[in-house]
């Protein structure tokens, strides 16, 4: 290591040093030459000791759902349109603009691949969960506040998000138009075909 990189490391703050990490983590799962994720590659992308990063998040999986909950906790929560069709739709249409971008894959890739083997890795799995759903929970709300009947997490978990994310994780990228539109309209008329589910 020359003296420049050395001065680098040092003068790097707590937060720099864990954007660095979090930002090798992503140039490493779209790097096409497929070089291994593990914590000693993602030390030398980012430019800082491996030993700092294990001392961090202690292990592999702990460091990619923390990457991954601060991905999401940066998102700006989707305006309010009005009707829960604008506002699902709205949500559907920044998946699908984000599993088209090779960051939004990368992240995809991240939460399969931090399989939580440790109770502090799934305490950070469950945040990234919980961060993904408040959003719903939020056009959730807004439609019963407006008189609408939206209709519950689960199905909007199995009809709506869990199509995105089976396509990102098998690299299938979604139709080129109108797959947003099919996907809320076919839940929402689901919903009201079944009042009974709860």
């Amino acid at each position: 290591m020359t003296p420049k990189e050395l001065t680098t490391r040092i003068r790097k703050s707590p937060e720099q040093v864990r954007a660095a990490v979090h930002q090798a983590v992503i140039d490493l799962l779209c790097d096409p030459k497929g070089e291994d994720l593990t914590i000693p590659a993602i030390a030398g992308r980012a430019g800082v000791n491996h030993t700092s990063v294990y001392r961090r998040w202690g292990s592999l999986d702990t460091l990619l759902a923390d990457m991954v909950t601060t991905r999401l906790e940066r998102d700006s929560p989707l305006n309010d349109t009005g009707t829960l069709r604008g506002d699902l739709l709205a949500w559907a249409e920044a998946s699908v603009a984000s599993i088209r971008t090779a960051e939004g894959r990368a992240l995809v890739r991240a939460v399969v691949l931090s399989m939580p083997n440790s109770a502090q890795a799934q305490d950070e799995r469950a945040q990234h969960f919980r961060r993904r759903m408040h959003s719903i929970e939020q056009i959730r709300h807004r439609a019963t506040a407006r008189g609408e009947n939206p209709p519950p997490l689960e199905q909007i978990l199995d009809q709506l998000i869990a199509p995105f994310y089976l396509r990102a994780i098998f690299g299938i990228d979604p139709p080129a138009t109108g797959y947003p539109e099919l996907l809320v309209d076919r839940l929402l008329g689901n919903a009201r075909a079944d009042p009974a589910v709860d």
